[in-house]
């Protein structure tokens, strides 16, 4: 190895900046998942209410579904 590449092995430097990224992308996932799950509760609110049904099957069903997505979203994007 190259005298430079020792050095940035060893550089805390760039450990520092691989944590930020780290961190970045996992809080970007996180931000995703809740951004799903929050559309589809929506979305089950409003197609309740337009329904005027008692119970709730929409909200139920959608927010459900919304999980499922955003686990499959955040599994797809920690592969990468």
């Amino acid at each position: 190895m190259s005298e430079q590449e020792l050095s940035k092995k060893k550089n805390p430097k760039n450990l520092q900046n691989k944590g930020l990224q780290d961190f970045g992308r996992y809080s970007g996932i996180a931000f995703q998942m809740i951004g799903i799950i929050l559309v589809t509760v929506w979305g089950g609110v409003k197609l309740d209410k337009l329904t005027g049904w008692h119970t709730p099957v929409f909200t139920i069903v959608l927010s459900l579904l919304g999980v499922f997505a955003a686990i499959y979203v955040a599994i797809k994007d920690f592969i990468k």
